[in-house]
């Protein structure tokens, strides 16, 4: 009796169940099956696949989205090999497990969440190329000759015959446009797995796009959440990074990491060879014209790349300075001055507090709502299960906080964001309530889902509160509402006639699609081909449906052959690198990669 007890609380087990989830699964898959797969998954169930299926970045949702991915990928991929990696936990009535697999083609990690009714979400990522691991660990370089060989080249003289080849001699397989955080690390991922490629930068050194930045500028996510790939922060780094010295340890970085790297580069044009299969890529560098002929071109201009500048009547009149937030100097000039930052998110937040700080009368004109969560409660309550020291004493390593956000499908990412910026608004009511007194108009996103989806849907519409907040709140940081109608000599003039006299002008008004320097680049032709970049098809503010599953655009073929987007936050230019860098690999080697669910064109900018 005990012995058949034994046995079924064992079959009941979360362990147990997830098991044998993954035996039928893996089943269904041998006998190419997918509508039995599919029947494993709840009715309500999302997969979230990142290359290793689909050879893109895509969520498919429901029973018939399962069976339809499978039907198109089962034969290319041929997984196998599903088993569990740690011990199954549970919660809610959720198993939740650590998993592995091979394909065809490379070896993969997943999440399941598991219902009794079955799949809840199971996320699957590519994470090496069978033949073409990483030389890390066992595999990792000599890094010397041993012996006596007679006209040995050092080391520094091989990089710097590879440098001087690179470009001249030698073509690049993919070339990268953009040398900020976003294109050192996929340059460090192509570098280690063995893609010639090179990355273009426009500025004098690497990390200048952070240094040239209004003086104050500080990283406003915690240092567990910024990461490089194979470098992490010491662990003395501080939380919360100045930029300058981001801009110190991305060209470090870039050193140690033999990123192939030009500086003081410029793409002024680039064309695509349809037939041939390759781009004409011609480059200023410093004063010479290059041209490039690479297979693949990666543009990394960064979300927050290229600037939103109005174009209000009366700017040409406008006597006094006046730029957009990128190229704003920092405050020292303007002691005593009278200064109005047109926007209320991150950049008029940090650019306000600062001119504040320096003795300049400070205006913010708010012309739409903006959502303010203040940094330690971001931190400890939004961030800190994952991406804290909390997380990694509990054994949350980068890589797995990466996989574990990445494992919640974006469709209902809402209803795991809600509650915590509930949490928020009860813990910070008192600060609310003083914004809102000062006459700020505050929101918490369309469906109250915070700062996150707001980030993802449009990347813009919030401040990370570091103190000016708190200036706008007691009245030190004065408030405007409304649209700007036009300058005068000396003034901004609001829609409903208000007039703010300025020194200063500061346009902190945000930023356009990354598809906008294709347009300049390669052609509007080409940049309306591919449509928009970033945003997930919400239908809520600033983020057009139709529903997309995915960002779009983002670290995935495109329907322009040939043409990648990477870009991001820190911890997305690490994460997500991974997977661009393995999908340029395969096609570099000629591994056949059918793309299932090519991203739409619903919209073009």
């Amino acid at each position: 009796m005990t012995q058949t007890a034994d046995r079924i609380a064992r079959a009941e087990s979360p362990q147990a169940r997830v098991e044998d989830w993954l035996a039928r699964f893996e089943a269904a898959l041998a006998a190419r099956d997918a509508e039995a797969a599919a029947a494993l998954f709840a009715v309500d169930s999302y997969w979230r696949d990142l290359v290793s299926f689909t050879w893109t970045l895509n969520t498919v949702e429901g029973r018939e989205g399962v069976a339809g991915l499978l039907r198109a990928c089962l034969d290319s991929t041929d997984p196998r090999g599903f088993r569990t990696t740690e011990p199954v936990t549970e919660a809610g009535g959720v198993a939740e497990a650590w998993i592995e697999f091979e394909t065809a083609t490379g070896r993969g990690k997943g999440y399941l969440r598991l219902k009794d009714e079955g799949a809840w979400t199971l996320l699957t990522s590519l994470r090496e190329l069978k033949g073409f691991e990483e030389p890390e660990r066992d595999r990792r370089p000599k890094g010397v000759e041993h012996g006596v060989v007679r006209g040995r080249r050092s080391w520094a003289e091989k990089r710097a015959d590879e440098q001087e080849r690179l470009g001249a001699g030698e073509q690049p397989y993919v070339v990268v446009v953009g040398g900020g955080q976003g294109g050192i690390a996929l340059g460090a991922r192509l570098r280690q797995i063995g893609v010639p490629a090179l990355v273009v930068e426009r500025n004098d050194r690497p990390g200048d796009s952070w240094r040239k930045r209004y003086k104050n500028l500080c990283l406003h996510d915690p240092v567990w959440y910024d990461h490089l790939p194979y470098l992490p922060f010491p662990d003395n780094w501080p939380v919360f990074a100045p930029k300058d010295k981001i801009g110190d340890w991305l060209e470090m970085y870039t050193r140690l990491m033999e990123v192939p790297y030009w500086t003081r580069s410029t793409v002024t044009s680039a064309s695509y060879d349809q037939e041939a299969g390759q781009w004409r890529v011609v480059v200023d560098r410093d004063g010479a014209e290059v041209v490039l002929a690479p297979r693949h071109l990666v543009f990394a201009t960064g979300v927050s790349g290229k600037p939103n500048l109005p174009s209000f009547p009366g700017m040409d009149v406008f006597e006094g300075d006046q730029h957009h937030s990128s190229a704003h100097p920092g405050p020292d000039a303007y002691a005593g001055k009278k200064a109005v930052v047109v926007g209320s998110n991150n950049s008029a937040h940090d650019i306000c507090a600062a001119l504040w700080e320096h003795g300049a009368d400070v205006t913010m004109v708010q012309r739409s709502s903006t959502h303010i969560v203040k940094s330690d409660s971001l931190m400890e309550l939004g961030l800190g299960d994952l991406y804290s020291e909390r997380a990694v004493r509990s054994g949350v390593t980068t890589e797995k906080a990466d996989l574990i956000f990445a494992s919640i499908p974006y469709r209902i990412m809402p209803a795991f964001q809600i509650p915590v910026y509930d949490r928020i608004r009860e813990r910070d009511e008192d600060f609310y309530a003083r914004l809102e007194a000062a006459g700020f108009d505050h929101d918490w996103g369309d469906d109250g889902s915070g700062l996150f989806l707001k980030y993802l849907r449009r990347g813009s519409g919030y401040y990370i509160d570091v103190g000016a907040a708190e200036l706008v709140a007691d009245g030190s940081i004065k408030l405007a509402h409304g649209q700007v109608d036009h300058l005068t000599r000396d003034a901004v003039i609001l829609a409903d006639g208000t007039e703010l006299e300025a020194d200063l002008v500061v346009y902190a008004t945000g930023y356009g699609s990354m598809n906008g320097w294709v347009a300049d680049i390669v052609g509007q032709d080409t940049a309306d081909k591919v449509g928009k970049c970033w945003g997930l098809g919400s239908a809520t503010t600033k983020d057009p449906g139709p529903w997309e599953g995915e960002q779009r655009n983002m670290w995935k073929p495109t329907q322009q052959e040939g043409l990648w987007f990477h870009g991001g936050n820190l911890h997305q230019s690490r994460h997500y690198s991974l997977y661009l860098a393995l999908q340029l690999k395969a096609r570099y080697e000629g591994i056949p990669t059918p793309v299932y669910g090519l991203q739409e064109v619903h919209h073009l900018s």
